[in-house]
């Protein structure tokens, strides 16, 4: 079956990479792009650009919160990021009392009216534990109450050969009237992958002319900093000159001006954040460009960014990392397609 997937929250299209290009060797199952909804401009772009320039009329770019929902094609399978903000433990964890925190609910909307044969909702890890425990108890019993069975799991991506410590809660759901189970798939088949950052970023080499690859002019201070940070140290950890440390109080952020391990997947990639917080390269005194950063997320050289470099990089740092999400999305089409394969217990409890 060809199952034309809609999407909410969608970002640059790395969820829409993962499922259009998922393949498990037979063409009767497989993805295809259907819609799409982001309230970014510039991130509407991107999707359009890279997912579906010959039907850009079918990205909408509007808050989700003004959407009528109501003019979308019919889908068979729904996918939606919802907003991470008051979720990350690199925000204030507001949870559901937060701006953000509510908006899976268009998710679930979206699950009542079109009534996808599966979806795939994805979050931080900080999902299972704000406000107690209680938001997360709260949206999968509203997933369950859509007509849903539900099989959530923090999925670590630098156990499936990813080359970026990145983990994010992935649920995916399957209709209660259709008899097929999806299990986790296993991290086995990675085990011997080369995920250090240094592979991916240098093989193969970054073309010249490659999209996105501008580097950030550093301050001759950020460049003496550097210089006294080893690979794998921070600002904190580095034996820094007086002159060079850093004047802050309270929390000591262990990403701050952290310099790449070379030989390990790289910490986690954000999408915003001021000074020190951009990865630095292990060996050059300077912080990786957006290029660099979308091959830590795994998306392909050719995938072009739409905006500024900051607005590309907030882009690439709120993404999945694109082979990370074709993983699932195998493991969702072998499911469907009664194929065995690998698989592990889910480890978390609805």
């Amino acid at each position: 079956m060809v199952y034309r997937l809609g999407e909410l929250f969608c970002g640059p299209g790395c969820i829409a990479w993962g499922a259009t290009n998922a393949d498990i060797g037979d063409p009767e199952y497989r993805i295809v792009h259907q819609w799409a909804n982001d309230y970014d401009a510039d991130t509407c772009k991107t999707y359009r650009h890279n997912i579906c320039p010959n039907a850009p009329e079918t990205v909408y770019h509007e808050d989700i919160r003004k959407f009528d929902m109501s003019q979308l094609a019919p889908i068979d399978a729904l996918a939606f990021g919802f907003p991470c903000n008051d979720y990350s433990v690199v925000g204030e964890q507001k949870g559901m009392n937060g701006v953000y925190g509510p908006l899976y609910s268009y998710g679930v909307k979206a699950l009542k009216q079109f009534k996808p044969i599966w979806f795939l909702a994805e979050n931080v890890g900080g999902l299972k534990n704000a406000n107690d425990g209680k938001a997360f108890t709260k949206i999968i019993a509203e997933l369950k109450g859509a007509g849903y069975t539900v099989v959530p799991h923090l999925y670590k991506f630098e156990e499936y050969g990813i080359p970026q410590a990145r983990h994010r809660i992935i649920i995916v759901g399957i209709r209660n009237d259709i008899d097929v189970v999806y299990r986790v798939p296993s991290s086995a088949p990675y085990t011997n992958v080369d995920n250090s950052c240094r592979t991916a970023i240098e093989v193969p080499p970054i073309p010249e002319d490659a999209f996105n690859n501008e580097r950030t002019k550093q301050s001759p201070q950020v460049v003496e900093r550097l210089t006294h940070i080893l690979p794998g140290q921070n600002a904190f950890t580095a034996n820094l000159p007086e002159h060079l440390r850093l004047n802050i109080t309270g929390a000591k952020i262990s990403q701050i001006y952290k310099r790449l391990d070379p030989d390990k997947p790289s910490y986690t990639v954000t999408g915003s954040g001021g000074g020190g917080t951009h990865i630095y390269h292990w060996d050059e005194p300077r912080a990786l460009t957006n290029r660099e950063r979308a091959r830590l997320q795994t998306f392909p050289d050719e995938y072009e960014f739409i905006g500024s470099k900051e607005g590309v990089r907030k882009q690439i740092g709120m993404a999945v990392p694109c082979r990370g999400a074709k993983i699932i999305f195998e493991a969702i089409l072998r499911s469907f397609a009664g194929v065995p394969y690998d698989y592990i217990e889910p480890n978390i409890e609805e």
